[in-house]
């Protein structure tokens, strides 16, 4: 019952992220913003939970298992809420940040709960299991989402989590015991604030940039020197502390370096799509949301047969499904960067399911291999940082992906139009003009319409290449992973 509690539990935050992809197009339009603005609903959430993920640890010795799982997802749902009755952009991102907030401590907290309660040599069926659970809100989020959105408006994404929330809660309270129980322990504010300051102030350098001109304006150049500051503090900082934020001990485990650095590009790689094809399949080729939301259930079902295989599998070496899932990923964003303005549903289907099937065989043999040689006691450490890192590369990711679709936009749409005059060759050629005329302002509007639609399609295939190539830097890294066999 703690097992099926839990992974209900962590569920939610998987169903907070998939479930407002589905909408980030009608919210675009409803709230009058850019694909970058509308972006920040979905990169300020993932940041705010990588910013809060290491304060588990602390949180846990202080408040308690019990407390810190109640209060979390009572101020998970409220802040969901709020999420649905936000009528601004500014409101939206501020509700989506208090989401991440309070969410933040469920996954590490849960899923160092689990391992806690069952012995080694059950890790890998265990956290298959949890897997499995939580993959299960993505398959049916977007779907019941996306009609939510499309009948009754994209607030209804977020109304639909509250109910789950309520349950979830419930359940808690019936099963949750304090195994750890509060105490007063010293936090290292120092080297939190500035690992907060660090990060926050990266990803809206990530964010801003491509709008801003990046170097050429003053606000990236101070973001980008606050957040190196910021970084720079957090690491002397950490060496010469007695008790730093962040247990530095943690890095001398082989494997656990190997991990984190392998849970870096699974991130990258984990979120991305569903962030770019919601707008890709309404902007370019005006697919209803109820049809995004079926797409991005393969996705979802693609993770759910992964971790069944993975169920089944797991005591095989975790290095071959780490192999297979990230060349499974590298397949899929090859398949989407084939893409043309003319895709198919079967083929972003296809592409979507192949890249949950990876992500299925990838979170398994990761946690496997982080926890593999790291002491008991660094459990809840490892899990923080394991869960920061993850959510910290997606967001990364999303942010360069956007910003490299829009430049490659802009740079093709001025290559493109350089072809679009009177004395291009093609333009005497009846058959491929048609009716066109550069005399004419409407048709003049209506070729800059379709040149644009075309520039942009080359930025999300760039994006999709980029994907690509992310999870093939990732094969290399796995050679190098030293497994020990449980006593």
């Amino acid at each position: 019952m703690i097992l099926f509690t839990l992974t209900t539990t962590v569920a939610l935050y998987a169903l907070s992220v998939t479930i407002a992809n589905v909408s980030l197009p009608q919210m675009q339009g409803a709230l009058s913003v850019t694909q970058d603005q509308i972006a920040l609903v979905v990169t300020f959430n993932i940041v705010a939970t990588a910013v809060a993920t290491p304060l588990t640890g602390w949180l846990t010795a202080r408040f308690g298992q019990r407390r810190l799982v109640l209060f979390s997802v009572a101020a998970f749902t409220t802040a969901t809420l709020m999420c649905g009755l936000s009528r601004s952009l500014e409101m939206l991102v501020f509700f989506r940040v208090a989401q991440g907030l309070f969410g933040a401590p469920l996954a590490p907290l849960s899923q160092a709960i689990v391992l806690a309660v069952y012995p080694q040599d059950k890790h890998g069926t265990v956290t298959s299991i949890f897997g499995m659970g939580v993959v299960l809100g993505p398959i049916i989020a977007p779907t019941l989402g996306g009609y939510l959105s499309e009948e009754y408006g994209w607030p209804w994404v977020f109304y639909m989590i509250v109910p789950f929330g309520v349950a979830s809660l419930m359940g808690c309270w019936v099963y949750v015991i304090d195994s750890v129980r509060g105490a007063r322990v010293r936090f290292d504010w120092t080297g939190f604030i500035a690992l907060s300051i660090a990060i926050a102030c990266f990803q809206l350098m990530l964010d801003r940039g491509e709008r801003n001109g990046w170097l050429e304006s003053t606000e990236i150049v101070l973001l980008i020197c606050a957040a190196a500051l910021g970084i720079y503090l957090f690491v002397v900082h950490t060496f010469t502390t007695d008790r730093p934020f962040l247990n530095p001990h943690l890095f001398l485990d082989r494997n656990f370096v190997l991990g984190i650095t392998l849970t870096l590009l699974f991130g990258m790689v984990s979120f991305t799509p569903m962030t770019l094809l919601p707008t890709l399949l309404q902007n370019l080729r005006g697919y209803p949301d109820s049809l995004i939301g079926l797409i991005l259930g393969a996705r979802g079902a693609g993770s759910l047969l992964g971790f069944g295989i993975l169920f089944f599998g797991n005591r095989y070496d975790p290095r071959i499904w780490l192999t297979a899932g990230f060349a499974l990923q590298a397949i899929a964003g090859w398949q989407m960067a084939q893409f043309d303005i003319n895709l198919t549903t079967w083929g972003v289907a296809s592409a979507s399911f192949l890249q949950g099937v990876g992500t299925g065989f990838l979170w398994v043999p990761l946690t496997l291999v982080i926890f593999n040689t790291l002491p008991r006691e660094l459990f809840p450490e490892g899990s923080s940082i394991f869960h920061l890192v993850r959510n910290l590369g997606s967001s990364i990711h999303i942010s360069l992906s956007v910003a490299l679709v829009l430049h490659s936009a802009k740079i093709n749409y001025a290559h493109l139009t350089e072809a679009v005059t009177p004395f291009t060759e093609a333009w005497r050629v009846p058959a491929l003009i048609g009716a066109l005329s550069t005399a004419s302002e409407q048709h003049l509007a209506l070729i800059s319409a379709e040149i644009q639609r075309q520039a942009l399609m080359i930025g999300y295939i760039n994006a999709f290449y980029f994907h690509s190539l992310t999870a093939l830097a990732a094969l290399p890294l796995i050679m190098l992973v030293r497994i020990r066999k449980p006593d």
